[in-house]
């Protein structure tokens, strides 16, 4: 069954930070809230968000009693944050392989006050902060346990003052350990949310995992398919707010044969011709500039030999867009122009030995979404931003939040806050210096309350 027929859509009312004031003055002289049982490279252009002062009932959280507690506990947590992202980043989390460092998260939530934590048959971990009202649709807040980098990667971190630096250590084990500072943070500040806060550790965000994750999550479990509205929790920075989730379909195409010797056989067809027509149509094919729409060919392999022709040749193809429309007009471009390019090599060349012939292998299809920037999750981000000094801006780009979003239900992600470069290289970093890491987690520590409510 399609994934996009799995939910109805959701909305989430703006009850806002009006009624979040109504959380924090019932909950600041309660005890500690107890659980009970329960892109990177891929971002389009950034548009400013409208920039108007946090005022109002967001602005009067932000001076509250309760949230003030809340951040200088954040403050307070600075170095045990720190030494969690390390000891996560060493734990290898390479793709279809985030089980150890799944266990190691799991255990960790625990040890942050969480006692209803679990994985699921996947692999994600989801833990439940029990809210107020256990009717009410939570809100689910998440970051990504998997990296890009292979099994077998130097992943040790190397310290020099602030800066951290190892493969994965933003992208997006920072996120990781910013769900364990915030849940700390909400405890001592003695803050309990009228909904549920469903935190999750998931696997399968990057490349080939193709939200896998994220999509079992929504596919399979009652907090997912009832959520009022989702936040993911991704690379550095925090006024980057994704409220368009940038679609994909990526195929193999295999292109096969007779094959034979380079100069016995010469004048056979050959698959890397057909090929090569079909990299060189595609790229004829004109795309909007507004939705943006990409395409790449990525990966070209086959053959045995220099001096054979081969028998098989294949390439990869990227097609993204914040259309689905889009995608589908170039994957539908895309396999009349390797049909004709197979038509146009057997017609070319002899088939005395056999015909060229394509095929299609679809290795990833990540859906299309939109936030509306107007909407509640979306201005609460911005509002926070603003009030945290930073100045927001609203992006597109492929997140864990796609998922949510195709589905209707309300999504956004944001950064952790901070500085970091160097996304899926070995020389990824983040600069953990405290002030900027707690204003960071101030904007997602805001977000969630204001939404939560």
């Amino acid at each position: 069954m399609p994934i996009q027929t799995l939910l109805p859509i959701q909305t989430m009312p703006r009850r806002g930070a009006l009624a979040a004031l109504a959380l924090f003055a019932a909950c600041a002289g309660a005890g500690p809230a107890r659980a009970q049982p329960e892109k990177g490279p891929e971002k389009g252009p950034e548009k400013p968000a409208e920039q108007q002062p946090g005022t109002g009932a967001l602005a009067r959280l932000v001076g509250s009693a309760p949230f003030k507690a809340a951040r200088q506990a954040l403050a307070d947590d600075h170095e045990r944050f720190v030494a969690e992202i390390i000891t996560l980043t060493e734990i290898p989390a390479p793709p279809f392989k985030e089980e150890a460092r799944a266990r190691a998260f799991a255990a960790m939530l625990k040890a942050s006050g969480l006692a209803d934590v679990a994985m699921d048959s996947l692999g994600n971990v989801v833990a439940r902060r029990p809210g107020r009202d256990p009717s009410l649709p939570p809100l689910i807040v998440a970051a990504h346990l998997d990296t890009v980098f292979p099994e077998g990667t130097d992943v040790r971190v190397r310290r020099e003052g602030t800066r951290l630096m190892a493969p994965g250590i933003g992208d997006d084990t920072r996120g990781l350990a910013q769900l364990l500072a915030l849940v700390r943070a909400m405890d001592r500040a003695r803050i309990r949310t009228r909904r549920d806060v469903v935190f999750v550790g998931n696997v399968g965000e990057e490349g080939a995992g193709d939200l896998r994750g994220m999509r079992h999550l929504f596919a399979s479990h009652p907090a997912a398919r009832n959520a009022a509205g989702f936040i993911t929790i991704d690379g550095s920075g925090a006024a980057r707010i994704t409220t368009t989730g940038v679609g994909s379909r990526r195929f193999r195409l295999t292109f096969a044969g007779p094959g034979g010797h380079s100069f016995e056989k010469f004048g056979i067809v050959n698959p890397v011709a057909a090929l090569a027509r079909t990299v060189s149509g595609l790229y004829a094919v004109p795309v909007p500039a507004e939705p943006r729409t990409t395409f790449s060919a990525s990966v070209i392999g086959g053959g045995t030999s220099v001096n054979a022709i081969p028998a098989k040749a294949y390439v990869e193809i990227d097609i993204r867009s914040a259309a689905p429309a889009e995608i589908a007009r170039i994957d539908r471009a895309l396999h009349d122009i390797a049909q004709a390019a197979v038509d146009e090599e057997n017609a070319a060349r002899s088939t005395a030995m056999g015909r060229i012939t394509v095929s299609f292998e679809t290795i990833g299809d990540r859906p299309a979404g939109t936030t509306p920037p107007s909407s509640p999750l979306a201005r609460n981000a911005h509002d926070m931003a603003v009030l945290m000094g930073l100045q927001p801006a609203f992006i597109a780009q492929s997140t864990d939040a796609n998922v949510p979003m195709s589905l209707g239900i309300p999504a956004i992600a944001i950064g952790t806050g901070g500085r970091g470069g160097g996304e899926h290289t070995l020389g990824e970093w983040i600069d953990v210096s405290r002030d900027e890491a707690v204003q960071g987690m101030a904007v997602a520590l805001g977000t969630i309350l204001a939404s939560a409510d």
